[in-house]
């Protein structure tokens, strides 16, 4: 086991991580309690009352963070001649088709986000084994496949994220840094509760939002007050 240091031993003393906090104090506890060396990752866990093997129940979606993730994604935009200007324009990291493609059954997926368009979907159909597992497929529903390719990509660069509720029923994502400032931590946690809780199924039935958590890369979770951001 991981030995903790005296300082995060202080830390941790001094909150009670059994009860749930106010989102504001939440996201300072959350500071308090995160001692890495590394810029950590603020990591955001919701648990729904929903069945996701039902398809009337499945909670997906996407949001535009308003301070980004604080991570640079790497972009892949497969597309047409045509189309590869607008997309390097936009800040596409990697422009191309056939090549990538090569790579990609080769092995490679050096990438966060692939963007693509409609008509080249037939050709990255075969590479569904190697992109799914990954998340990496484009899907429509995510904004990953779409004619307006320059939009695409700085909506990615803006911090656009998508998100969907696991097998388990919760939704899990990244959605800033520990270095940011309380107040977009705040901001952002809002920005995809809210969108998470227009996405209401209408067969779901019960407590919709069951819990949510705060956590770093390498905290303690730390429990929200469901109702300090639902009423």
């Amino acid at each position: 086991m991981a030995k903790i240091s005296k300082k995060r031993k202080e830390a941790l003393a001094k909150h009670d991580l059994s009860k749930p906090y106010a989102l504001a104090d939440a996201v300072q506890v959350m500071k308090d309690i995160t001692y890495t060396k590394f810029d950590a990752s603020v990591d955001i866990d919701v648990r729904l009352g929903v069945d996701p093997r039902k398809a009337n129940q499945m909670v997906r979606g996407i949001v535009t963070l308003p301070h980004g993730t604080g991570k640079v994604k790497r972009v892949l935009a497969l597309v047409s001649p045509e189309k590869e200007d607008e997309a390097k324009a936009a800040g596409a990291d990697y422009v191309g088709l056939d090549e990538y493609i090569q790579k990609i059954k080769e092995g490679w997926t050096d990438v966060d986000v692939i963007i693509t368009m409609p008509n080249i979907m037939s050709k990255i159909g075969a590479l569904g084994k190697i992109l799914g597992p990954r998340g990496l497929m484009p899907n429509p529903k995510t904004g990953t496949v779409t004619m307006d390719i320059a939009k695409a990509v700085e909506e990615v660069k803006a911090g656009k994220i998508d998100f969907k509720v696991d097998k388990h029923g919760i939704i899990h994502a990244a959605i800033a840094k520990v270095s940011f400032t309380n107040d977009k931590i705040i901001d952002n946690a809002k920005e995809i509760l809210q969108s998470i809780i227009k996405l209401k199924p209408t067969a779901a039935k019960g407590t919709y939002i069951k819990s949510i958590y705060l956590s770093s890369t390498m905290s303690s979770g730390v429990q929200v007050d469901v109702k300090s951001v639902t009423l």
